[in-house]
């Protein structure tokens, strides 16, 4: 579920990816409580994940969506639409593989890949999620994607080029 956020005039949406009871055990009991997944974006090139802990719902989403703001990293996308390259990444047992996708492809992704593109706001990929399905593991893994990932001007940078070279060759 899709959550619209207006706040200091950002337009931010959140989405759940998941959420666990889990269970501390101690000597005199079991203790309960929530660990959510979010993910937020504003639909431009800015995306976070957070999590958050606590015994209600309400209030493990509220630590989730402030550690996600406080977590949000800059995406650079070809044409508004696209990643400009190919990328491969791996976290703990995760690994991913996400593709630049020609107009109209549309978001290609399983599960909690999904909800990160949507947050993007990214409308053409391909990704596949290999090994594990735990989200956190794959959430991680896609950032670690995002973090290693070249923006145009650092690839003509590198092979000593004009940043027009690169990007008009598609």
């Amino acid at each position: 579920m899709a959550v619209k956020n207006l706040q200091n005039n950002n337009y931010l949406s959140e989405l759940l990816v998941s959420v666990r009871r889990v269970t501390t055990v101690t000597k005199g009991g079991r203790r309960f409580s929530f660990s959510i997944l979010v993910v937020v974006g504003d639909e431009k090139g800015r995306v976070g994940c957070g999590m958050g802990k606590h015994g209600e719902v309400a209030e493990a989403r509220i630590k989730a969506v402030n550690a996600a703001k406080k977590s949000m990293i800059r995406v650079y996308l070809r044409e508004g639409r696209t990643l400009h390259h190919d990328i491969k990444a791996k976290f703990c047992s995760g690994e991913i593989v996400l593709r630049a996708a020609r107009a109209g492809t549309g978001i290609i992704a399983g599960g909690a890949i999904r909800s990160v593109f949507e947050v993007l706001g990214i409308k053409d990929v391909v990704a596949k999620s290999t090994r594990s399905n735990n989200p956190h593991n794959v959430i991680c893994a896609v950032f670690r994607a995002f973090d290693n990932m070249l923006s145009p001007r650092q690839v003509a940078s590198k092979r000593g080029k004009k940043i027009s070279e690169i990007v008009g060759n598609r």
